[in-house]
């Protein structure tokens, strides 16, 4: 198992950014054009990138404010199916507002540098949208 993990410091409280992880409006307002999500453990979690393509999965686990867990993978991309990848959002407060710490497990080490390329370009995204301002048209990753 291959797993990396980024933070993030985000300046809104965990409850403005486990909305940002919960809400397909606001889930698309920091990655992808389109989203389908039911935030409950074994809801749908659907995500369409500006390239097309569309990452699928379910949610595992729900923590109110504090971790949102789920499936993560391509309906499109043979090597990376729907349910191949696990991701952890954490979020915890600190003084500044939040520090969210993504942990993104896979079972191939060949994923690891794509899988952290993507996060770096888009948890600042999110950090922008959850504070309240707009990071923007997504030109995706790299």
């Amino acid at each position: 198992m291959t797993r990396i993990t980024l933070e993030q410091r985000i300046a809104a409280s965990p409850a403005a950014v486990y909305a940002y992880l919960t809400d397909a409006e606001k889930w698309r307002s920091w990655q992808g054009e389109r989203a389908e999500i039911t935030a409950e453990p074994g809801g749908i979690f659907s995500m369409v990138m500006g390239n097309g393509m569309n990452a699928r999965g379910q949610f595992v686990s729900l923590e109110p404010d504090r971790l949102v867990s789920f499936t993560w993978g391509w309906v499109d991309q043979p090597g990376i199916p729907p349910g191949w990848t696990l991701v952890e959002i954490a979020l915890e407060s600190i003084e500044e507002g939040t520090l969210g710490r993504v942990t993104h497990s896979s079972g191939s080490p060949d994923e690891a540098p794509m899988q952290e390329m993507r996060w770096r370009h888009y948890l600042p995204r999110l950090a922008i949208a959850a504070s309240g301002r707009d990071p923007g048209p997504d030109p995706g990753p790299g």
